[in-house]
């Protein structure tokens, strides 16, 4: 019987999906669905070394998912799949595990949507047109927060009334914590550490960016905070920012809180920041043709991983290994040289020769005697398969 896995990631106008076989753990197909429900809406399939792109104008998030399926179907793979599962952003407070998506679960995905409304939403459509598509397939939601439920109250409580904690959930949520446990684990395998006696500070470097400190394996504090707009700053986001930037900027542009929060959500950050890009290797190019606003916008951005970095470590008894992960962490050699360089006050520094050797590679990048940095490959989806596969195991045991 098959048990291959199928992992879905459902952005706001895109589809993300890979089709593991959960024995070797390698991928057999994957491709995308993007700029759903616009007139270039297309799906670009990478199956058997080849990769393929169809257009499906105006198709919706029901039918851009019924398209993948058909793909599927028409390789002979979709009647393997064993369970779905689904990367969540938020899960709330009271979600601490990847679980069984039932209608329970769909209420509190539902319900913290609050907190993740950029996120949540769509990771909600795509569970609902597989459960159209293919009713009787069990699915599963992975989420982003529930690696952060271990964080001490001195982590995750921010300093407001109680009451707002209590009655409606202001607190610290955090992101990336899928890719935070397949990253911790797989430095403490590189490194020779057990993981239950490991203590690393995480940076995951991608459009979206966190740093997070994680002992023993677990999360004991992260950047990101009640939504994902808190920390570091991002491709669109501005990371932290003075709370009261927000009725300051309603008053002199006449906008409400809510179209601000969505010029902080999209137009901020680098893009803000560059007047040109939300892409890091865009800002590079720029900057070395001399734009000064890219130069600036990369220069704060790397100064506010450091700072962010810095930050961890008081969460920590000791760091074994920074560990830079993501896109821009496991690609961008002058990128993490920049950051590098503004904790040279901790001694850290890097090796050149192995900082540029880790660019399809991972592996240590500090040299002897220096704190130990490491370049680490995550791959949440592998992540989320391997929980569905463990999930629907378990409760095909059950029935």
């Amino acid at each position: 019987m098959s048990k291959n896995i199928l992992v879905i990631n459902s952005g706001s106008s895109s589809i993300k999906f890979q089709l593991f076989d959960i024995t070797s753990k390698e991928v057999i197909i994957k491709g995308i669905a993007e700029e759903i429900g616009s007139p270039i809406a297309r799906i670009t399939i990478k199956y058997d070394g080849q990769s393929t792109t169809e257009k499906i104008p105006g198709a919706d998030f029901e039918t851009a998912m019924r398209r993948i399926f058909d793909e599927l179907d028409e390789r002979g793979l979709k009647s393997t799949i064993k369970a779905v599962g689904h990367r969540v952003v938020n899960g709330g407070e009271k979600i601490k595990d990847s679980v069984i998506i039932d209608d329970q679960v769909m209420a509190a995905i539902e319900a913290a949507t609050v907190y993740a409304p950029l996120h949540n939403p769509a990771q909600i459509a795509g569970i609902r047109a597989i459960t159209k598509i293919m009713p009787n397939l069990p699915q599963v939601a992975v989420f982003d927060t529930a690696f952060h439920q271990t964080m001490p109250p001195r982590a995750y409580r921010y300093t407001v009334p109680t009451e707002w904690y209590e009655k409606y959930g202001v607190r610290r949520y955090g992101a990336h914590g899928t890719s935070y446990r397949f990253v911790a684990r797989a430095a403490a395998k590189m490194l020779g550490i057990p993981l239950k006696k490991s203590a690393f500070i995480i940076a995951h470097l991608g459009n979206g960016i966190s740093v997070a400190a994680v002992l023993n394996g677990q999360s004991v504090d992260t950047s990101m905070g009640f939504t994902p707009l808190e920390g570091v700053v991002m491709g669109t986001r501005s990371g932290s920012v003075d709370p009261a930037i927000v009725p300051f900027m309603m008053k002199k542009l006449d906008k409400s809180a809510d179209e601000i929060l969505s010029i902080l959500n999209k137009e901020s950050g680098l893009l803000g920041l560059s007047g040109l890009s939300s892409d890091q290797r865009e800002l590079e190019t720029a900057a070395a043709e001399g734009d000064e606003n890219a130069a600036l916008a990369l220069d704060i951005l790397t100064y506010s991983i450091a700072k962010h970095i810095a930050a961890m470590m008081v969460a920590l008894p000791r760091v074994d290994a920074l560990i830079l992960t993501g896109g821009a962490g496991e690609r961008g050699i002058e990128f993490r040289e920049n950051i590098i360089k503004h904790l040279a006050v901790f001694d850290y520094k890097l090796d050149p020769e192995l900082n540029k050797k880790m660019r399809e590679e991972e592996g240590i990048i500090s040299p002897d005697g220096a704190p130990t940095v490491v370049v680490i490959r995550t791959n949440e989806e592998l992540m989320i398969a391997e929980d569905t596969a463990r999930l629907n195991a378990l409760s095909e045991l059950r029935r």
